[in-house]
C-alpha cells in the first residue's frame, strides 16, 4: 500500500487544470503530481510551472515508464482514451479515465472527414467492444479503471442516495440533464474526435448518475444491480435552424461539423422505471446541471448548478469584471447566481479523494471502468435509436 500516490498527468488544458486545481486541496488524502504530458514541450513545460510539477514531457508514453508514478490520469480528446488507458494497464498503472470512457470515432479515429462515418448500429457495437477491453485489460494487469464521473461525487447526489437508503423507497423515474450554450473545443465539433456531441458530452453526466443510484437501489433492494433494459432517443442540430442564425442571435456555438447539439434518451430499466435524460447546447443562461429523483415515498431535486447559495445583480456588464461567476455564463449583466464553489459542488473534489484512497487503500472506487462502459452502451443505444427511429433493446447481462 502506497503511503503517497503519485500521480501522471496527460493533457494540459482546461480539464487539467481542474484536475491539478482539485489534487492541491485534497483533505486526508496523499497525492502528488510528478510529471505531466502535453503535446508540446512548451505547453508542458508552463503547466508544470504554473502548478510546481517537477517533471514536462511531450511524450505521454514516457510518463508510463516512470516507476515513480502510480496513477495516470488521462485528460485528454475523447478518441485517445481508449489507446492510453490500456498502455497505461499494460504498464502496470491505476488509471483515471476522463468521461466519456470510450466511443466510436469512424476511420482510424483521425480528424478527417473523407471517410464516411459508419452507421450508428456499427459504432455501438465499436465503441462497447472498445470499453470492454478497456475494463478487461485493467482487470488482466491488477490495476484499478477510475471512471471520471464526477456527478457521482457531488455531495447533493450523495446526500441523495443517503436518502434514497433510508427512505426504503421504489425509484420510480429520474429526470435530469447538463446544458449550456455550447463548446468551443475544436475537438468537440467533430465525431472524429469526440465520438459523438450533446448526448455523449452533456448526457453521459446524467446518464452515468441514474445508472449509479439504480445500481446502488438494486443491490440494496435485490442483492444485484437494476440495470437499463432498453433506450428511445431523437437527437438534432437546433442551432442550424435557419432562423437561430439571423443576425443579433449569435450568442450559441453554431459551428458544429457532424455532431448533435441538443439530444434527449428515455431508458427502461429492467424493474420497469424509467429515466429522461438530457444534453443540451442550446440553452443560454450558464451551466445547468440538475438530476430529479422520484421515489415511491419521496422526491429528491439535486441541483448542481447553479445553485442558490450566492446571488447577484449588476446593472451593468463592468461591475462584476475580473470574478468568475459561473461556467458558460454569457453576460456579467442582470441577475445571476455565481458559484462559491464548482469543484466542491460539482463533485469533482470528492472525486478525485474516492479514486486516490482507492488507490492508496487497495479498494474498488465507487465510479468504475464498468459503469464507464454502460455509460457508453446506453449513449450509442440512443445514437441507434435516434437513426432508426425506433426503441433498442439491451442486452440482460451488458454486451452486444
Amino acid at each position: 500500500m502506497a503511503e503517497v500516490v503519485r500521480v501522471g498527468l496527460i493533457g494540459a488544458g482546461f480539464l487539467a487544470e481542474l484536475r491539478a486545481r482539485c489534487y492541491f486541496r485534497l483533505p486526508g488524502a496523499a497525492v502528488e503530481l510528478v510529471a505531466v504530458a502535453a503535446r508540446s514541450m512548451e505547453s508542458a513545460a508552463r503547466f508544470a510551472g504554473r502548478w510546481s510539477i517537477r517533471h514536462a514531457v511531450d511524450d505521454w508514453r514516457r510518463l508510463l515508464d516512470r516507476p515513480d508514478i502510480n496513477v495516470i490520469d488521462i485528460c485528454t480528446p475523447n478518441f485517445l482514451h481508449r489507446e492510453m488507458a490500456i498502455a497505461a494497464a499494460q504498464a502496470g498503472k491505476h488509471i483515471i479515465c476522463t468521461k466519456p470512457l470510450t466511443g466510436s470515432f469512424g476511420e482510424g479515429g483521425d480528424e478527417s472527414e473523407q471517410t464516411p462515418l459508419p452507421p450508428k448500429r456499427a459504432m455501438l457495437h465499436a465503441a462497447v467492444r472498445d470499453a470492454e477491453q478497456m475494463v478487461q485489460e485493467a482487470a488482466r494487469h491488477g490495476v484499478l479503471l477510475m471512471y471520471a464521473e464526477n456527478w457521482i461525487y457531488a455531495p447533493a447526489v450523495q446526500k441523495a442516495r443517503r436518502l434514497i437508503d433510508v427512505s426504503g423507497g421504489v425509484i420510480l423515474s429520474i429526470s435530469g440533464g447538463e446544458c449550456h450554450s455550447g463548446s468551443h473545443s475544436p475537438f468537440s465539433k467533430r465525431w472524429r474526435t469526440s465520438g459523438g456531441g450533446a448526448l455523449l458530452r452533456l448526457a453521459s453526466h446524467p446518464v452515468g448518475a441514474a445508472l449509479y443510484l439504480k445500481r446502488i437501489e438494486g443491490l440494496r433492494r435485490m442483492g444485484a444491480p437494476i440495470r437499463a433494459a432498453s433506450v428511445l432517443a431523437e437527437t438534432g442540430r437546433l442551432s442550424a435552424i435557419a432562423q437561430a442564425a439571423m443576425p443579433g442571435t449569435s450568442w450559441l456555438v453554431s459551428d458544429w461539423v457532424d455532431v448533435e447539439d441538443w439530444g434527449t434518451i428515455l431508458v427502461t430499466f429492467t424493474d420497469g422505471t424509467k429515466a429522461v435524460l438530457a444534453g443540451s447546447d442550446v440553452q443560454l443562461g450558464g451551466l445547468q446541471s440538475t438530476l430529479e429523483v422520484c421515489l415511491s415515498n419521496a422526491r429528491l431535486i439535486c441541483r448542481l448548478s447553479p445553485t442558490d447559495l450566492c446571488e447577484a445583480y449588476a446593472p451593468h456588464e463592468a461591475i462584476f469584471d475580473g470574478e468568475y461567476l459561473l461556467e458558460k455564463l454569457e453576460t456579467r449583466a442582470g441577475r445571476s447566481y455565481p458559484a462559491p464553489d464548482e469543484q466542491w459542488a460539482h463533485g469533482h473534489l470528492h472525486m478525485l479523494e474516492d479514486f486516490i484512497l482507492a488507490v492508496r487503500d487497495g479498494r474498488p472506487p465507487q465510479s468504475d471502468g464498468l459503469l464507464g462502459r454502460d455509460v457508453v452502451e446506453i449513449i450509442y443505444a440512443a445514437y441507434v435509436s435516434a437513426e432508426e427511429g425506433r426503441r433498442i433493446e439491451l442486452p440482460p447481462t451488458g454486451g452486444v
